[in-house]
């Protein structure tokens, strides 16, 4: 196929492949403006920036993974069924004191320190009666090696993010595409409109020849009966043109994000087939390069990989170190609290060691499912690749056909053109019936027709092309 796409012979018609004119009162679009809101009120698209969005936290949660964690616990202990605690009593001094009148020999030095040292280990034990129990804790921990889980899991996130943005972006694609097809569409349906109501205008003009001949005695009823018979039929097609156009528009308002609404329109053109566009990149390592879905699956594939790696991560120890300090608190009341002094702190550093020796096949269990889960994304991966060609082979083959259809309209338009002038000069010199009249105007009308279908035709087997190579 040429790599210009153009039809070398020029139309020589009059034919309009933009929006019939109209007067409208509402908002008028263009192709790009409906594009432009189209992205703006996408749910797909709003959707899409959300994942995204998430993505960019995953990054950062997995960048804190690689942080010291630092950890605040309070707690707060009210113990029932106990009675208050004196923290001075003395109860084996006083015991003694009071025995010593009684005593034989009374206590010796020794003796009252030694009772001293009792009172103080039975005060120390009392304490861990007192109704209100309050600890504070400052904790600090740092994974030193967690076997590779830690990074992999950061690179799994980059990947998912690239994942994201590629979504994104194949999603704006995509509603691009579908409101450029609605468009078309729609600038198809308003064109046929405007070729339908010229065809009306003429047989209009046809039937008052008619009704001056039959008033002349140069045409018979029956002349006159047919045009009516035909020009009701075309009112007829109009309406249900009409109908179709509305259906259009309103398709094209819901692909905007738009509510339905009568007074809005949209003006542009389908693209000129003679407009010397390029033809699109069809070799296969540019396509892989471009189309986003195989980018997407590149980035799901590099991505389950990782997670491999961090399943049979489970295999392997995982070491912590930390340090901690802490304060505790016991009164017979809540609202008592002793000055924290340092050298009543709970201080201490530790390093931690974990490592799983049997889970039930869990870890082992896991890393399949993992490797499952990667050959299935590659085998969807393969199957993209043999898709993709099969879809741009199709898409080719249809633009060429559209070019060929493109030729062969024109070429009926033309003949279709010519015959009626002659047919209606004929006709004039009555030279030539009113039926064969009436079968040019619409020989003519159903040739613009179809060479209009076939731009349009063009138009949307060449963006699907463009689509099929990521040229889009």
């Amino acid at each position: 196929m040429s790599k210009q796409l153009s039809i070398s012979a020029k139309l020589a018609l009059t034919l309009t492949l933009g929006m019939a004119a109209q007067a409208f009162a509402g908002q008028v679009y263009t192709r790009e403006e409906a594009i432009k809101i189209a992205l703006e009120n996408s749910s797909d698209i709003k959707t899409a920036e959300e994942d995204l969005k998430t993505a960019n936290s995953q990054v950062d949660a997995g960048y804190g993974n690689a942080y010291p964690s630092v950890d605040l616990s309070a707690t707060v202990t009210r113990i029932f069924g106990l009675n208050d605690v004196d923290p001075k009593a003395t109860p084996i001094t006083d015991a003694m004191t009071g025995m010593a009148n009684s005593m034989p020999d009374p206590p010796s030095a020794y003796d009252n320190v030694l009772a001293g040292g009792v009172d103080k280990l039975l005060s120390s034990a009392m304490s861990q009666a007192y109704r209100w129990q309050s600890s504070v804790d400052l904790s600090v921990s740092q994974v030193l090696y967690a076997a590779g889980r830690v990074g992999t899991g950061i690179e799994i996130a980059k990947t998912y993010k690239k994942l994201q943005e590629v979504t994104l972006e194949n999603t704006k694609a995509t509603v691009r595409y579908n409101v450029e097809s609605a468009f078309n569409q729609l600038l198809y349906l308003d064109s046929a409109v405007a070729i339908m109501e010229a065809s009306i205008q003429l047989t209009q003009t046809n039937l008052e020849f008619v009704q001056q001949s039959v008033a002349s005695g140069f045409a018979t009823e029956m002349d006159l009966i047919r045009t009516q018979l035909v020009l009701d039929g075309l009112k007829s097609d109009l309406e249900k043109l009409k109908k179709s156009q509305i259906l259009a528009r309103n398709a094209l308002l819901n692909t905007m994000g738009l509510g339905y609404d009568s007074e809005v329109s949209f003006t542009g053109e389908l693209l000129d087939p003679n407009g010397g566009h390029p033809y699109p990149d069809t070799s296969m390592a540019s396509v892989q390069k471009r189309r986003k879905e195989l980018v997407m699956l590149e980035a799901s594939e590099n991505m389950l990989s990782k997670n491999v790696d961090i399943e049979r991560g489970g295999f392997k120890p995982t070491i912590v170190a930390g340090g901690k300090i802490g304060y505790s608190n016991k009164q017979n009341e809540f609202y008592k609290w002793d000055a924290p002094k340092w050298s009543k702190l709970t201080k201490a550093v530790f390093l931690n060691l974990t490592m799983n020796l049997f889970n039930g096949m869990k870890t082992q269990e896991s890393v399949t499912q993992a490797k499952s889960k990667l050959r299935s994304t590659q085998i969807q991966k393969e199957a993209a690749l043999r898709g993709f060609r099969l879809q741009i082979e199709s898409c080719a083959n249809t633009l060429e056909d559209a070019v060929q259809q493109l030729e062969i309209q024109k070429r009926q338009v033309d003949l279709a053109t010519k015959n009626y002038d002659l047919t209606e000069a004929a006709y004039k010199l009555g030279r030539e019936t009113q039926l064969n009249l009436m079968n040019a105007n619409m020989s003519l009308r159903s040739t613009k027709l179809n060479y209009l279908e076939a731009v349009l035709n063009w138009n949307n087997a060449y963006i699907s092309l463009l689509q099929a190579t990521g040229e889009y």
